[in-house]
């Protein structure tokens, strides 16, 4: 394997000078920042190359993310929380990750329809993005899309994503804050509280309040709460709302202000960051691990062969992992 010189190195740690589109994004230029989120859905080198040179100007929005069963409310809870946001003086996102055309691969439910009434303001930024298959309502490219909004000025940024269940919380993973929305209404309201949530809730919100179920959802996320063993240094708060009718939502954004203040005086938010940065950096790492040295494998003549034989029950697939890896395990390990 080549070793690589001082220059080369120098030359890798050197910022690409900006291009016209990202000087465009960072002076408020709407057009460029829909063109760039585009680009970054589709992937590619291009679409790295620009958000290698967006990346020092990022890091100082809060990215709330609002996540919780279908038909809970969340995009009326988001409409009404964007009037409040913009009665404060912030410059707001909305990035709503959307089950996705399996034609198009664009999003279907198009939340942007829903919040038209802000489509005049030039301090909100509405986007849809389709999840693209992944199983907790999070597109990939999410993240990327919250990074240009970022550099824009946008803070909040807020993700709204299709859902939640017991493997799919990558909104935890992406978000400062995460906010779970729980309808009344589920069933048997404790065990649908337990589908893997609790974990993850900075703030409950129990939508719909005015309906008659919505105070026992309340006791049940309260006594849940209760009977967690481990002590939480944020304990999260409960609020009720009845997002149509406005009711509720100045507490939950006051609940919002109040943790990113308990995150940024803890030192909670620089590891959260922290711990998402490290993720990250690995997913990039075994993303060009597959594509550069192990897609190729296996598209060679060798692989067809082994896999012909694990199908014929002459070696197993534990064996032709081993077989087809060692030299990448190799050279990562050196």
């Amino acid at each position: 394997m080549p070793v690589a010189s001082d220059a080369d190195r120098d030359d890798a740690a050197r910022p690409e000078p900006e291009s016209e589109m990202i000087r465009a994004v960072l002076a408020g230029n709407r057009r460029a920042a829909g063109r760039l989120i585009s680009r970054i859905e589709n992937g590619g080198r291009d679409a790295e190359s620009l958000l290698r040179q967006l990346y020092p100007h990022t890091g100082k929005g809060h990215v709330v993310g609002i996540t919780g069963p279908p038909g809970g409310g969340k995009s009326t809870l988001v409409d009404e929380l964007l009037l409040l946001v913009r009665a404060s003086g912030k410059n707001v996102a909305v990035i709503a990750v959307d089950p996705n055309s399996p034609f198009s691969g664009g999003a279907i439910l198009g939340d942007r329809i829903r919040m038209m009434r802000h489509a005049v303001d030039r301090g909100v930024f509405i986007r849809s993005m389709g999840a693209r298959g992944t199983l907790g309502g999070l597109a990939r490219t999410t993240g990327d899309a919250v990074r240009v909004l970022d550099a824009m000025g946008f803070d909040p940024v807020l993700v709204e994503t299709v859902g939640v269940g017991q493997s799919e919380l990558e909104i935890a993973e992406q978000a400062d804050t995460t906010v779970v929305v729980i309808p009344p209404g589920l069933g048997d309201g404790v065990q649908a509280i337990k589908a893997g949530i609790m974990e993850i809730a900075d703030i409950f919100v129990v939508n719909k309040a005015d309906q008659p179920q919505a105070s026992k959802v309340v006791s049940d996320i309260r006594d849940l709460l209760h009977m967690e063993e481990s002590v939480r240094e944020w304990t999260p708060p409960i609020v009720s709302t009845a997002a149509l009718r406005g009711e509720g939502v100045p507490d939950l954004w006051m609940r919002i202000q109040q943790h990113r203040d308990f995150l940024e005086t803890s030192g909670e938010l620089r590891r959260r960051r922290e711990r998402r940065l490290e993720r990250e950096i690995m997913d990039i790492v075994w993303g060009r691990v597959r594509q550069d040295l192990l897609e190729p494998r296996f598209e060679s003549a060798d692989f067809r062969s082994m896999l012909d034989d694990v199908l014929a029950r002459r070696m197993d697939p534990y064996e032709a992992a081993e077989r087809a890896t060692p030299e990448t395990v190799a050279g990562l390990q050196r």
